[in-house]
């Protein structure tokens, strides 16, 4: 083991962090002038007349959301149209000149005030790419920018998130903008310091691709130089083509291994998020009606993002009465049934474990079944490789196991295998690469009562905080 490997066993994530990966699954709300445009990308020549959702029900989004299992919402409140869902006082060019609440109503408002009152965290999206106002392109615009920031980070309670994207094209006056990003960051440290900032940003980072693609081993530890990559103008995205939403980059595919941060200078907590939305358009579009995901598609995806050290950002694109379609909810509420019934009943709760090494009786191996996420099992230090025996205490069936380290102090697991004791011999179930906050493991239906955890590699020394034991009786994929 190096110093190096030693070094990075023990980065850690930030308290903003720590509570945002906790979150594990969050609804992104695209919602503007483009749903009453049936565009993806507005030109910012869009007349605020437009805008009026006459059913308007924050609560109705917030409902779906907790239907699902999401524990956020993130709002998209001003696009790269430059058209503000809230009454701005630095511009005309929003809510307050639409004929919605007869210009009286702020949409961030009703739906921050939604989440606060049905217990999910509230997050905002500001598109720094604005095609509608004539500052763009200039020093006067990041002030104009900076002041939306301030407006929207403090007059509507606390904000769980920051999202920017890096779209970068022309404004009205066929100028581009050069962001002032350190200067957006401080604005958010100062008036909500435990948001997190994302994807172009120092806390969360994108996951490279809006297709639901998802890496086999995500490292939440990478090296420093990618906080800069979708900020880079020239890799944004500048054309709304449909080409973008399926790109995955597959020759990053593994970010944080051995051998990719062997010779980069400094290493960071920089964990994944994956995005996608539930259509194929990030907005309503009528057509699209019949084109929801599937079940089995959005399981899936959850499973291998949360279920992969990842959080799952999934859009919910509200139609033009202002409500999230019957088609949506109708699946949300699906998705939602069957995650509830797949991890209702811990199989190794009341189980006994035992690891051939533990550091002291505050963390033996008894630590990782009790449910408690800041208890933790881990042997010595230098101890790389480590065998714990699960005894379930009766013979059971089930088809998936949830792994969690102890990431308060680091990532370091590298890889490991399950073993089922069957006939006095120990035979392989299953295995992975990573664990990192939560990896869920799926196989076929299994019936065993003994369970052997063996880790096959790892940095320094591993952690165990979680072992759960589960039979999805309720996945139609399983």
């Amino acid at each position: 083991m190096t110093e190096q490997i030693k070094h990075a066993a023990q980065i850690v994530p930030s308290a903003r962090q720590l509570a945002w990966q906790e979150l594990e699954f969050y609804s992104f709300i695209h919602f503007g002038v483009n749903t009453f445009t049936d565009k993806e990308w507005g030109l910012g020549d869009e007349e605020p007349s437009i805008f009026n959702p006459t059913e308007f029900d924050a609560k109705q989004w917030v409902e779906v959301c907790k239907s699902a299992g999401m524990k956020g919402l993130i709002l998209t409140c001003k696009h790269h149209d430059g058209f503000c869902l809230w009454p701005s006082a630095y511009t005309d060019h929003s809510v307050k000149n639409s004929p919605w609440r007869d210009g009286e109503g702020d949409l961030v408002r009703e739906v921050a005030d939604a989440c606060r009152e049905g217990g999910l965290a509230f997050g905002v999206y500001l598109s720094p790419w604005d095609r509608h106002d004539e500052r763009y392109g200039t020093d006067e615009y990041n002030n104009y920018f900076k002041d939306q920031l301030r407006e929207l980070l403090t007059n509507y309670g606390d904000v769980f998130c920051v999202w920017f994207d890096g779209a970068c094209g022309e404004g009205p006056n066929g100028l581009k903008q050069i962001y002032d990003w350190d200067g957006y960051y401080k604005v958010i440290r100062e008036h909500q310091p435990n948001a997190v900032i994302s994807v172009c940003g120092p806390d969360v980072r994108w996951c490279g691709n809006e297709a639901g693609h998802t890496r086999d081993s995500e490292w939440s530890v990478v090296p420093e130089e990618l906080q800069d990559c979708e900020k880079i103008q020239e890799d944004s995205q500048h054309v709304d083509d449909g080409e973008f939403s399926k790109r995955s980059n597959s020759r990053d595919e593994n970010l944080g291994s051995r051998e990719a941060i062997k010779s980069k200078d400094k290493l960071i907590w920089y964990p994944a998020e994956v995005n996608t939305s539930i259509r194929p358009g990030w907005f309503y579009h009528s057509a699209e009606d019949d084109k929801v995901r599937s079940l089995e598609a959005l399981l899936d995806i959850y499973y291998k993002a949360v279920g992969g050290n990842s959080t799952f950002l999934l859009n919910l694109p509200p139609d033009k009465r202002g409500l999230i379609h019957e088609n949506d909810a109708r699946r949300m509420a699906e998705l939602g049934q069957v995650i509830r019934t797949v991890f209702d009943q811990n199989l190794a709760s009341g189980a006994l474990a035992v690891a051939e090494e533990s550091l002291d009786d505050n963390h033996n191996a008894m630590r990782m079944l009790d449910g408690n996420k800041d208890s933790y099992w881990r042997p010595r230090e230098g101890t790389e490789r480590a065998v714990i025996d699960i005894d379930l205490k009766s013979v059971r069936t089930f088809d998936t196991i949830v792994l969690q380290e102890h990431i308060r102090s680091g990532q370091r697991i590298e890889k490991l295998r399950i073993e089922v004791l069957e006939d006095d011999t120990w035979k392989p179930l299953a295995g992975c690469t990573i664990v990192g906050y939560k990896r869920i493991l799926t196989f076929d239906k299994t019936t065993a009562r003994q369970i052997r955890l063996v880790i096959e590699e790892s940095r320094w020394c591993p952690t165990i905080s979680g072992f759960e034991v589960y039979n999805n009786e309720g996945n139609p994929t399983s």
